[in-house]
């Protein structure tokens, strides 16, 4: 009868597990963008690739010795097209990720899947003056993803969603060598008892010619009946070579202070390579 109670004990822990793996109803995963996440390049085709590790084994919710651990390899296409809209330059983009979710409940394996998540397309604007640029926009993530509802670590949502962005970046003296930049993103799941989250990213930096140090983090807010929060501050370091253009950051955050989540860290690398 123990083991039949433990069973059933770790089958209604997990049943409420939905929210606990991705950490929101959202599709946007905080701490992709950083160091000068508002501001949107020239015109041109770019390519983006994001790999992104998450782990964590702290969560009041779950017994002891319960932990998550997802990776995440973005890849994302943006278009910036000579066409000025309202003043601003405008940019199409599409990110398809791959996802591997890894979830334990009181030491026993609970699920582990790896396969595709929703694909996300989207456009923005961007402006730029002298010491700053802002970006606005608009996104719908497509339920196209690998989902199953009798999984834990599916991939996909299993729903839709519109995500706004709206963002802008400073340069804190003449010489633009310190920017300050805050990107923040709303989105809104289409579904029931599914809540909208208002996701901020933000980054302080110092250049060093080519070469960027940041002071990073994040912080979300879940809007309506959600009461779900994750804060984190993390470092970076940036790097872009004209000649290959081609650039590369990596930056390091640790979460603190969440509530309703896990809470855990983030390992997050990327490439751009502009065409």
């Amino acid at each position: 009868m123990k083991i039949t109670l433990n069973k059933f004990a770790l089958f209604i822990t997990a049943s409420c597990l939905s929210v606990s793996v991705y950490a929101s109803d959202s599709h946007y995963v905080p701490g992709i963008e950083g160091v000068k996440g508002s501001v949107v390049p020239p015109p041109g085709v770019y390519y983006k690739g994001y790999v992104v590790n998450y782990k964590a084994d702290e969560n009041e919710a779950l017994p002891p010795d319960s932990e998550v651990s997802v990776t995440a390899l973005a890849s994302r296409a943006i278009w910036v097209t000579p066409q000025k809209l309202l003043g601003g330059d405008l940019a199409l983009e599409a990110i398809v990720p791959l996802m591997q979710t890894d979830l334990k409940v009181g030491g026993q394996n609970v699920d582990e899947r790896t396969g595709l998540g929703d694909l996300y397309v989207g456009g923005v604007l961007g402006w730029h003056g002298d010491r700053w640029d802002a970006v606005t926009g608009i996104g719908y993530w497509a339920e196209t993803g690998d989902y199953d509802s009798n999984r834990f670590a599916s991939p996909g949502k299993g729903y839709d969603s519109v995500m706004l962005t709206l963002g802008g970046n400073f340069k804190l003296n003449q010489q633009g060598d310190i920017n300050l930049s805050a990107l923040s993103r709303y989105e809104m799941p289409n579904g029931d008892n599914l809540n909208d989250e208002l996701i901020i990213e933000w980054g302080l930096s110092k250049s060093y010619g080519l070469l960027d140090l940041g002071l990073v983090g994040y912080n979300t807010f879940e809007t309506g009946d959600g009461d779900e929060e994750r804060n984190a501050l993390g470092l970076s370091i940036g790097y872009f070579s004209p000649p290959n253009l081609l650039g590369g950051d990596i930056a390091v955050y640790k979460e603190y202070s969440n509530k309703q989540t896990f809470e855990g860290e983030v390992i997050r690398a990327s490439l751009t390579k502009v065409f």
